[in-house]
């Protein structure tokens, strides 16, 4: 088993708070990293159907069998259990006592702040980075057997065919997941649906427009979206504009938690197919984007994340928001640095202030690691990302 990149600051929230609660995507990898960082404590997993039963007409007695701890998986299944544990704690608020994962945000945000506001630090567990995955390959993958594989840590653990896995990820978890969410009445709308999704990574939501291609309503197409972020299948990135109010009403661009999923929802099967893709550009960059997002949250930062983009059109791929310290990130799949990937970045730079920070950086596919014009250049696959998290 490897180390997660997130123990460290599991640990030390352990230390602060009597329960820790890990959210993350189906088979990101919760279970077991609970289990291995906290091996002193019980373990019940809710999607047993027994324990769910006992959970249900019995909590009390279940709480009560685990006087040293437990791990509670898949909270979400029996929200109700957590007003017993707020009484258990409240009476005895040892650190590190309980442990819950889930995989359904607005249920359990809702539980818990109901319930176990200020008794439980919140983690968020994605698939492997690229730092997680290196500990299990001896021998490096390249850049599109990285984005046809993915990083769900099963995968790579039991040396899984992607398209097999995949599919059985979206039949197993995806479909039931979004179904308990939300009433889904034609499962190949909702397929097709997904799909059309991975054929616009990186594109600006239009919700008339995917309601159109799909025959729904918009309204249905919003609620969709909305039940694949809760259940961490897609991710969404805001744009960056000074006046918050416009970050509200401005459309945010959306990408796959892993871009393995995205892959084999656009029929990709081999390295040598994503390569000649026309979507390989947007997949590297839902790769590279989801990479900053794991270094910045693994390691306890909880920056603001956005894209920038101008009324002319100028762009910038990626903005990571430290207050008033700024990272402005290009990103390009060709192998070979041009001067113009840093026209964006020096479109945001003039929208800063004078006290404002600004890091350039623009990530690639090539090999070399240099500057040019005080922005750096590099390949994160073989130099990392680099992302100083304050």
């Amino acid at each position: 088993m490897i180390t997660r990149d997130i123990q460290s600051e599991l640990i030390q929230s352990a230390k602060e708070y009597p329960a820790i609660t890990i959210l993350g995507p189906r088979q990101s990898g919760k279970t077991t990293l609970a289990q291995m960082t906290f091996p002193q404590l019980g373990y019940c997993s809710l999607e047993d159907p027994d324990i769910r039963y006992q959970a249900n007409k019995d909590p009390r007695g279940l709480l009560a069998s685990y006087p040293q701890g437990l791990i509670l998986d898949e909270i979400q299944r029996v929200p109700e259990l957590l007003s017993y544990l707020q009484g258990i704690i409240d009476a005895q608020p040892t650190p590190g006592r309980f442990i819950l994962t889930g995989s359904h945000q607005p249920q359990i945000h809702q539980a818990i702040s109901q319930s176990l506001a200020g008794r439980t630090a919140v983690l968020e567990l994605l698939p492997f980075s690229l730092s997680e995955l290196s500990q299990y390959n001896k021998k490096a993958l390249s850049t599109y057997e990285l984005i046809i594989n993915g990083f769900y840590p099963r995968l790579h653990d039991n040396s899984l065919r992607p398209g097999r896995f995949y599919a059985s990820y979206m039949a197993t978890y995806i479909e039931r997941d979004v179904r308990a969410l939300i009433n889904i009445k034609d499962l190949s709308q909702f397929n097709a649906f997904l799909r059309l999704l991975a054929g616009r990574i990186g594109q600006l939501i239009n919700y008339s427009s995917l309601a159109n291609d799909i025959g729904i309503s918009s309204t249905t197409v919003k609620n969709w979206v909305s039940a694949l972020k809760a259940s961490y299948i897609i991710f969404e990135l805001p744009p960056y504009f000074k006046n918050i109010r416009k970050r509200l009403v401005k459309s945010p661009k959306l990408y796959f938690t892993d871009v393995g999923l995205a892959s084999w929802l656009l029929g990709l099967e081999t390295p040598q197919q994503a390569q000649r893709d026309p979507l390989r550009g947007s997949l590297y960059e839902n790769m590279l984007i989801l990479e900053a997002v794991k270094q910045l949250t693994n390691y306890g930062s909880r920056p603001l994340l956005f894209f920038y983009r101008d009324s002319n059109g100028n762009e910038t791929d990626l903005i990571i928001s430290h207050s008033r310290d700024f990272t402005a990130v290009e990103i390009k799949s060709g192998q070979t640095f041009q001067p113009e990937f840093t026209s964006g970045i020096k479109h945001f730079a003039e929208i800063l202030s004078p006290d404002d920070t600004l890091t350039k950086m623009v990530w690639y596919d090539g090999q070399q690691k240099t500057t040019y014009q005080g922005t750096t250049i590099l390949n994160p696959l073989l130099h990392g990302l680099n992302l100083n998290a304050n």
